[in-house]
């Protein structure tokens, strides 16, 4: 799980010439587990190995030995995460200057390294010390957000993947009454049927029901038509079940039950969840910024802000926020070969964010639409699309961002047309 909150994680930083180095006193590596975590300290060329265990007592014990030794000066500390228990665990000992990497660019180091292919935690750690040590000056050190913006992402990361949950829950649902109880399906929308079977888990209760009971339970779920209520309470008297047999829809009915329960409560969780989220969303300084844009509404807005972030310093340009969410294509050329490609390695979460955004922007945006529609029209696939128009729409928000300036769509419309994009139709007349 990726941490929007911070600066990307031990990756080159064009720009780090222009900030401060630290002297580091010493250099740490931690391979990290569960339970007890293998760490490296160079000091010179002094080595000592360690294992510290996951306790809040031990991991302070261990930051106050190292201030002892060092006499408090900075020391660079490079772990296998990008956010988890350890790093924010360590976050609150200011002399340790965290550089979380990609476990992936760490099994590279090490195997250029390592030739024999061997792998163990202490071998890691010590890889992990050596590559802070070699390249801290290329590398970006972790920088958290303010508390607003690392409260908000967790917020719309827990609420998404909730949303998720409740999704894989639904399937579950549906498939279980496909296999006993399909006429629940066929009686309206999802709504419908989970409240159908919260009332009636089988086929055969509901066609047992009183013939008074069902136009009330219709009416109370938002079917009020006379002619409408009478055709389901018909469907309903001339269904045929599925099955009669007490093996299958018992135990279905219990299972059954227990998902609308469930459901229920990722319901319950999400509505909270978007509570949450409009309040700290609302407390933020650059809120108006991110609701600007057309399409960013309640869930997407956030999730905008918490993209880019509060420090302006994070991303020096548009390319480098196009990279890290996996918008940007990978070019990969190789002698007369030249292939581009889906970025895979990134942010999946970003991209999914800045991918729906520009899906939602083209729905109220008429230069998206007109783009999108351009794109189809020449071919492209709608998911490639919807990339190549959220490609542009990082590159406004970028500049909205730096500048602190809300997104002006009749403003953009005007630089497009002044510009004569092939894309964009002529203005109505009045």
């Amino acid at each position: 799980m990726t941490d929007h909150s911070q600066s990307r994680t031990a990756t080159a930083a064009p720009e780090a010439a222009a900030e401060p180095q630290h002297a580091f006193a010493a250099f740490v590596g931690i391979d990290w587990a569960d339970e007890e975590h293998a760490v490296c300290v160079l000091d010179g060329e002094r080595l000592q190995r360690d294992v510290l265990p996951h306790t809040p007592e031990a991991i302070a014990a261990w930051a106050a030995g190292l201030a002892r030794d060092f006499g408090g000066r900075p020391v660079a500390v490079m772990l296998e995460q990008s956010r988890g228990a350890l790093l924010h665990a360590l976050l609150q000992y200011p002399q340790l200057v965290l550089f979380p990497i990609n476990p992936k660019q760490a099994a590279r180091y090490r195997e250029a390294l390592v030739h024999s292919g061997k792998k163990d935690d202490p071998t890691d750690a010590e890889c992990l010390a050596r590559f802070v040590r070699e390249h801290h000056r290329e590398l970006r050190a972790w920088r958290p957000a303010d508390s607003t913006t690392r409260q908000l992402a967790e917020l719309v990361e827990l609420r998404r993947k909730t949303v998720e949950s409740r999704k894989q829950t639904a399937q579950q649902l549906e498939a279980r009454l496909k296999q006993y109880f399909p006429l629940a399906l066929d009686l309206g929308d999802a709504a419908m049927a989970i409240a159908v079977v919260e009332r009636w888990p089988t086929h055969q209760a509901l066609a047992r029901a009183n013939p008074t009971t069902l136009p009330k339970f219709f009416a109370q779920h938002g079917r009020r038509n006379a002619d409408q209520v009478n055709e389901l309470i018909t469907r309903i008297r001339a269904a045929t079940p599925l099955t009669t047999d007490r093996a299958l829809i018992d135990p279905s009915a219990l299972a059954v039950k227990f998902l609308v329960k469930e459901l229920r409560v990722q319901e319950a969780a999400v509505a909270e969840f978007d509570a949450a989220i409009a309040q700290c969303f609302a407390a933020h300084p650059d809120a108006g910024l991110f609701r600007s844009p057309p399409g960013a509404g309640a869930a997407l807005a956030p999730r905008l802000l918490v993209a880019f972030g509060s420090d302006r310093s994070r991303f020096a340009t548009a390319d480098e926020v196009q990279a890290y969410s996996g918008i940007a294509p990978v070019t990969k050329r190789s002698g007369k070969s030249c292939l581009v490609a889906k970025r895979h390695f990134c942010n999946k979460f970003l991209r999914q964010t800045f991918h729906e955004f520009a899906d939602h922007a083209r729905k109220w945006s008429a230069w998206s639409k007109a783009f999108y529609d351009h794109l189809r029209a020449r071919g492209h696939r709608h998911h490639a699309a919807v990339r190549a128009l959220a490609f542009k729409w990082i590159r406004i928000l970028f500049r909205c961002w730096k500048d602190r300036q809300p997104y002006d769509e009749d403003r953009y419309l005007h630089q497009l047309r002044s510009k004569g994009v092939p894309y964009l139709p002529s203005p109505q007349p009045a």
